[in-house]
């Protein structure tokens, strides 16, 4: 598990667009890596869409907004084109990247046991520093949380 103060993990994954992101490609400003279950479920796409809404206060803020799921870049594309979102969606197939920052875990519905992404949204500081972590994230109310912690690192 990612502890508070350590460097973030680096990774180096696609976006929507096929293109190669990298966490070294946005030293200096803070990052917010939200990760997902699922692109076009409910809970995802109201959570895309919040931010999606709220880009120019992340942009305000000099953040930087990077969704992250084990979906493809194909499905990534779909999704950003449907509800066209403002921001990087990064496809973790692999799911390297996604136990590397802890948010790969078991999980239960109606008593069955899966693996799968637990809704986390991670602050990286603009030092490359993980700084605040929200674990089971419920979507009502997120946004203005995790504004409220970026402000919190001025």
């Amino acid at each position: 598990m990612i502890e508070l103060g350590k460097n973030a993990p680096a990774f180096k994954l696609l976006n929507q667009d096929g293109k190669q992101v990298e966490l070294k490609d946005f030293a200096g400003q803070p990052v917010i890596l939200y990760f997902y279950p699922k692109d076009m479920t409910s809970g995802c796409t109201q959570e895309a869409c919040d931010f999606r809404d709220s880009i120019q206060a992340f942009n305000a803020l000099k953040a930087v907004v990077l969704g992250v799921s084990a979906d493809s870049v194909e499905r990534h594309r779909k999704f950003a084109d449907k509800y066209e979102l403002n921001f990087d969606l990064l496809s973790d197939e692999s799911k390297e990247m996604l136990e590397n920052y802890g948010v790969w875990k078991e999980k239960s519905m109606y008593g069955k046991k899966y693996m799968g992404i637990e809704r986390t949204t991670i602050i990286i500081d603009s030092a490359g520093k993980i700084s605040r972590v929200f674990s089971k994230v419920k979507v009502p109310g997120h946004i203005a949380a995790v504004q409220e912690a970026l402000k919190e690192l001025k």
